[in-house]
C-alpha cells in the first residue's frame, strides 16, 4: 500500500510560551522552538504500521519553506521511506484550500492508495483533509482511531459526539484525518536521525506542482486573518462548599438562576 502523510511544522506548545505579537496580526514568532505536528505524528505512525503488515511504503510531504525539511527528515527518521518538500514563495499566505491545492498537486504526482492528514494543525481549524479529499474527488473521514485494510477498502473506526465509536466501510484511494490516541508514536533516536541525514529529499515549487500561482498563497486566499488577540480574563469561579446535599442544592440553585433549568 502507497501511503502519503500530511505534516506540518508548527511551534512546539510544550516549549514554548505562546503570546500575540505587537501589530496583533500573528502570534510572537522569535526564538520560538518548532516541531511536527501532534496529531500528524500519529498519522504517521499509523501509516508505518500498516506498512509494516501488509507492506508498501510511507510518503511524508509538507507545504513550507526551508526550514519545514527538519520536520521531514525527522518523521522519515521515524520510518517514512520518502519525503517531499513542497516550497514556492507563491504559497505564503495561503488559507486552508489554498494549502489543500498544493497538496493535491502532490498527490496527482504519485500514485497513492491513502492519503493521512492530522486530525488538525496549531490554526485548529481542521478544514485541509476535507479540503483535499474534495478536491481530489475521494470519500473522506474525519477523527479516525481505528483503521482496518481489506481487500479495495477499509474499515474505519471515528470519535464521535458523547463518546461513542462509530465504525464505517471506506473504498479507496480515500483522505483520512487522524485523531490523536489511535496509537503511540515510536521514539526517534539519534541513529535514525543519522540515517536520513543525506538522504535528498525532493523539492517541488509551483511551477514542477503545474500550479497557478494566482489560486494559491496570499493571492488566491478567499480567508484572511485580521487579527489575533487574547480574551479578557473573566470572572474567577464560584467555589461551592459543605456537604455533598448542600452542594447539590447549591448548584441546582445557581443552574436555575442562570437559565440552564427551568
Amino acid at each position: 500500500m502507497e501511503i502519503l502523510v500530511c505534516v506540518k511544522r508548527v511551534p512546539d506548545s510544550a516549549e514554548n510560551e505562546i503570546s500575540v505579537g505587537s501589530d496583533g496580526t500573528d502570534i510572537q514568532r522569535d526564538d520560538l522552538t518548532y516541531g511536527v505536528n501532534e496529531w500528524d505524528n500519529y498519522a504517521v505512525e499509523e501509516a508505518i504500521q500498516i506498512t509494516e503488515r501488509l507492506g508498501g511504503n510511507v510518503t511524508v510531504v509538507s507545504v513550507g519553506d526551508g526550514d519545514t525539511e527538519e520536520v521531514v527528515r525527522r518523521e522519515m527518521a521515524m520510518g517514512a521511506g520518502q519525503g517531499l518538500l513542497l516550497t514556492d514563495p507563491a504559497f505564503e499566505g495561503s488559507d486552508g484550500l489554498g494549502l489543500a491545492r498544493i497538496l493535491q498537486a502532490a498527490v496527482k504526482k504519485g500514485a497513492y492508495d491513502l492519503v493521512l492528514t492530522g486530525a488538525q494543525a496549531d490554526d485548529g481549524a481542521a478544514q485541509v483533509g476535507g479540503m483535499l479529499a474534495a478536491l481530489l474527488d475521494w470519500p473522506y473521514a474525519s477523527l479516525v482511531n481505528k483503521i482496518e485494510v481489506q481487500e479495495g477498502s477499509l474499515v474505519i473506526g471515528r470519535e464521535i459526539e458523547g463518546g461513542a465509536q462509530e465504525f464505517s466501510d471506506i473504498e479507496t484511494p480515500c483522505v483520512l484525518s487522524i485523531q490523536t490516541g489511535i496509537n503511540e508514536p515510536r521514539y526517534v533516536g539519534l541513529r535514525g536521525i543519522r540515517k536520513v541525514a543525506s538522504v535528498e529529499i525532493p523539492v517541488l515549487t509551483a511551477s514542477a506542482l503545474g500550479l497557478d500561482p494566482a489560486t494559491v498563497g496570499a493571492q488566491g486566499a478567499k480567508v484572511r486573518r485580521i487579527d489575533y488577540f487574547v480574551p479578557p480574563a473573566g470572572a474567577g469561579a464560584d467555589m461551592l462548599k459543605g456537604s455533598t446535599a448542600d452542594l447539590a442544592q447549591q448548584l441546582f440553585e445557581l443552574l436555575k438562576a442562570k437559565g440552564g433549568l427551568k
